[in-house]
């Protein structure tokens, strides 16, 4: 870690996310700031929905005081503030065990299924622009251009779905499991 750099240039990095952290030494802090500011502009962008920004006005203040409260560290702290990124990339971590890949392998599978479809989606309309005509074309294009939203949306509600689902169960079990189970070991037994 290089020494505490100036309050002005730091005001100055910090109004662009991940910036100012890099500014400070943090390059880690930093370049995970500003890839999940720009990914979430790139998702919005690709799925044409301008709610997904509200996440980067969160994303950009934080980034902003978090790298005001590292300028306002005294030294100490500041020489002992380690560099990590904000989503665990080392395998040698807790986070990237074999049980928490398998928990969130059906996640990733999905999100490269929608990935693919959507590449695949984008393909099939620049062929259907030079085979249609330019009338057809045109109810095409309008109508391709609310179908990322439907997905997206019927992906919120498929994810709240099973997290209600997941709720639901997890507290039936905590209620019923153990007398569901004592029942069973009982009747087993005549």
């Amino acid at each position: 870690m290089t020494k505490k750099k100036s309050g002005f240039m730091t005001f100055l990095f910090s109004l662009i996310p991940g910036a100012g952290e890099m500014y400070l030494g943090f390059m880690r802090m930093g370049v995970s700031l500003m890839g999940m500011f720009w990914g979430i502009v790139a998702l919005s962008i690709f799925f044409n929905t301008g709610f997904l920004m509200l996440i980067d006005v969160i994303i950009w203040f934080y980034s902003f005081f978090h790298a005001h409260n590292l300028q306002a560290m005294d030294d100490e702290e500041f020489y002992a503030l380690e560099d990590h990124y904000l989503i665990p990339v080392d395998l040698d971590q807790q986070f990237w065990n074999k049980t928490n890949i398998t928990k969130y392998r059906r996640i990733l599978a999905w999100v490269l299924i929608l990935f693919g479809a959507a590449v695949l989606w984008n393909g099939f309309l620049d062929l259907l622009y030079w085979i249609l005509p330019e009338q057809s074309w045109n109810y095409v294009r309008s109508i391709s251009n609310y179908i990322p939203q439907l997905v997206l949306g019927v992906g919120i509600i498929a994810v709240g779905l099973l997290l209600i689902r997941g709720k639901k169960q997890e507290l039936f079990e905590e209620g019923n499991g153990g007398e569901a189970y004592a029942g069973e070991t009982d009747h087993s037994h005549s």
